[in-house]
């Protein structure tokens, strides 16, 4: 047998085989869903349904305030005043020196070099925290030799000397710390 035999032989084969499904009247089975569209259209259709709803969104009426609302917000009034009061209760003098100190120090036992470096330290931490009014506790200078107390004198020369220092004072009552304690509004 030859090649040119055994491509006739499949020729026969195969116009056997389609008479066969000519009479029996069926057709190849498919695979595909019955009536399921081609990629093109799906594709037509996706671009369809996008068209319309953008023919859609166009159409809708926005109600003016709405848009108006949505391009440029709210302003919250009452918040700002508030805000507004609040920061210039922080410049209004009598309301800085009737306010309670928002941090304290206390220089207690220390020699005056560690208590230069304490005060440096902590006046530097509450000005970066944004304090206002601070304490130093400095004592009354009773068991300092001599008759000046040291530390005391050290805080009001560190107050005087440093930019960071405004208004100083000491506190009114006793229980405060009268004369050995000393306030400090930082600016």
């Amino acid at each position: 047998m030859d090649m040119g035999d055994i491509l006739n032989q499949w020729d026969s084969m195969q116009k056997n085989q389609s008479k066969k499904q000519k009479e029996s009247g069926k057709n190849q089975v498919s695979h595909k869903k019955a009536n399921a569209p081609t990629a093109e259209e799906k594709a037509r259709k996706a671009e369809k349904d996008f068209e319309a709803r953008l023919r859609a969104d166009n159409e809708k009426q926005i109600n003016p305030m709405e848009l108006w609302l949505r391009r440029y917000g709210t302003i919250d009034k009452d918040k700002i005043a508030e805000e507004q009061e609040s920061r210039s209760k922080l410049y209004d003098r009598n309301y800085l020196l009737n306010m309670q100190p928002e941090a304290r120090l206390d220089l207690h036992g220390l020699h005056q070099d560690e208590a230069q470096a304490s005060l440096e330290r902590f006046i530097s931490d509450c000005k970066m925290r944004g304090l206002h009014k601070v304490m130093i506790i400095h004592g009354k200078g009773i068991h300092s030799h001599g008759s000046d107390p040291v530390l005391g004198e050290l805080v009001r020369r560190f107050i005087e000397h440093d930019k960071r220092c405004g208004t100083s004072g000491h506190p009114k009552s006793k229980a405060e710390g009268g004369t050995g304690a000393t306030w400090v509004i930082l600016k």
